[in-house]
């Protein structure tokens, strides 16, 4: 089954709201092995939503639309709906019961704009909102299915989750679609596509599709597929990915299964300290306190969080981590031994067992021939050693503070795992 989602309404062309219910149906489609093709954004306009509409049916068998069926002259959705559909508007007594008790229950008088929720296009099955006032719609023109619910997103995804994903599981036989998402980190998104070409190329007469998803620091890689039989598929993907880590095991931190929540590595990390009963430190320089940031927004930081230091200034490293004045006389402060020495400092300033250490130039400014724009040395330090690592990013000052936490956190993961 192919799906479209149309969401209607000038605040999200303006870009007023950010349109988080597109995002939210086409997860709840693809979980029951719906694949959705087409999303597009029409403002409150007649013929902008007509053309929408007929465009749709064009290439999808089920179009889900949401927004502009609130009671004010702005929401035109279900008169346009009405007109696409060759009928008319009537009031359902059901509905404006519903609409009744919704206003009555709050002391408020129903007036005639809150009764008009309760027109609905004539002959179509009634979604109705347990939620709000405005009633979705199911309706079939041709061999396409439209479904319109409400904009509101609390309203939208009740309907949807009680109503709609259950009566189209129950009229249609859909396939399964089963995503794998493999977390990479450490190498870029063209380097990675050169490591896989060929295990890539071997994809395609498996019927199962690749997608990269780079972001700053990171690339995600995206293994789909859909069949008749759950645990096939399931098996045959899975197993591409076993194949997957042995070319490129060193660059993988973690997995994403679609429909649970992407891990991080911040919590990645945190929970392996947590438990191994270990705690950490940091030194965060050009970073700013960022990757201490991601630590403490995660419940339960104080167990595994000893403390962070922002020595920004050379003063502050001095004075405060006592690295040695001649470091920044000699080779600068974004150096090997700068970095090495505020990791060894700060893990005994607050006696942790590993110790992350950052100085970098963040950019847009600051860089010389020598030590350019985006330069970075990080260190990681145990009671035992250390570790300092020197990377190189573009001018971009937010991408490089996070590419540098991602950096930093990952080194951290491997020198975690390794010494078991």
């Amino acid at each position: 089954m192919k799906a479209e989602i149309l969401t209607i309404g000038d605040e999200i062309l303006i870009g007023q709201i950010t349109n988080t219910n597109s995002v939210w149906i086409a997860r709840q489609l693809n979980l029951i092995g719906v694949h959705v093709i087409h999303m597009a954004s029409v403002g409150d306009n007649d013929w902008a939503i007509l053309n929408a509409l007929e465009a749709a049916a064009t290439r999808a068998d089920l179009v889900l639309i949401t927004g502009g069926l609130g009671p004010t002259k702005d929401d035109i959705t279900k008169k346009v709906f009405a007109k696409f559909l060759n009928t008319e508007l009537v009031l359902d007594k059901d509905v404006l019961a519903d609409v009744s008790a919704f206003f009555t229950k709050r002391n408020k008088e129903v007036s005639q704009l809150n009764r008009d929720q309760a027109l609905v296009p004539k002959g179509c099955v009634v979604l109705r909102n347990k939620n709000g006032t405005a009633p979705g719609t199911w309706m079939k023109k041709g061999n396409t299915v439209f479904v319109s619910m409400p904009g509101v997103p609390y309203e939208m995804q009740g309907m949807m989750t009680e109503l709609v994903i259950p009566k189209i599981q129950k009229d249609n036989k859909l396939p399964y679609i089963y995503h794998n998402t493999v977390l990479t980190q450490g190498i870029g998104e063209s380097a990675l596509a050169e490591l896989i070409e060929v295990w890539e190329n071997s994809l395609g007469n498996k019927n199962i599709k690749l997608a990269y998803l780079p972001q700053p620091g990171m690339v995600r890689l995206r293994l789909s597929g859909s069949g008749d039989n759950e645990q096939a598929l399931k098996k045959k993907i899975d197993g591409e990915i076993d194949h997957l880590k042995t070319l490129i095991g060193k660059y993988i931190f973690g997995y994403e299964h679609y429909g649970e929540e992407t891990p991080t590595l911040e919590k990645i990390v945190s929970d392996l300290l947590r438990e191994r009963k270990k705690t950490l430190s940091l030194a965060e320089s050009c970073t700013g306190g960022y990757i201490t940031s991601l630590l403490t927004a995660i419940p339960g930081a104080s167990e595994i969080l000893k403390g962070s230091v922002v020595p920004y200034t050379n003063e502050a490293k001095h004075k405060i981590l006592e690295v040695d004045k001649t470091i920044f006389e000699t080779v600068g402060a974004v150096s090997r031994e700068c970095v090495e020495e505020l990791a060894t400092n700060v893990l005994k300033k607050f006696d942790s067992d590993y110790s992350i250490a950052v100085s970098g130039i963040a950019g847009p400014g600051g860089g010389t021939p020598e030590k350019p724009v985006g330069l970075v040395w990080l260190a990681v330090a145990t009671r035992e050693k250390v570790l300092a690592i020197k990377l190189q990013f573009g001018d971009n000052r937010q991408r490089n503070i996070i590419m540098t936490a991602n950096a930093a956190l990952n080194g951290l993961r491997k020198i975690i795992i390794n010494a078991e």
